[in-house]
């Protein structure tokens, strides 16, 4: 099915179910399925609001973060290589994507070095 049409509160097309649903209409959505040629209209409504702070602590898990291996722990180096990381011999340090760390269980291995 295909979206080819979204309608927010205000725009023509969206009085009759703005006097149904009131504020709680969010948007109107014409779907097209070619499949069985049909036309579908849909609407998405609020059902619940409330308070929230984005978390600007949050790291992105493609974000490339630097952790710390000691030279003898080879196999922990062979399991970050696999995973993707890589070293950083400027800063001495292992470069890995952030998601991979946290899956490897390395969390408290990260530097505060400046990536």
């Amino acid at each position: 099915m295909k979206t080819l049409k979204k309608l927010i509160l205000g725009q023509p097309g969206t009085k009759k179910l703005f006097e149904e649903y009131g504020d709680k209409l969010f948007c109107v959505r014409y779907r097209y399925d070619s499949k069985h040629q049909r036309k579908i209209k849909t609407v998405e409504i609020i059902i619940e609001e409330g308070s929230w702070e984005p978390n600007s602590h949050k790291i992105p898990g493609n974000k490339l973060v630097h952790i710390q291996i000691d030279y003898k722990e080879t196999y922990l180096r062979k399991l970050v290589k696999e995973a993707g990381g890589r070293w950083d011999g400027e800063k001495k340090l292992w470069e890995i994507p952030y998601k991979e760390v946290i899956q490897l269980g390395l969390k408290n291995r990260m530097s505060n070095a400046r990536n």
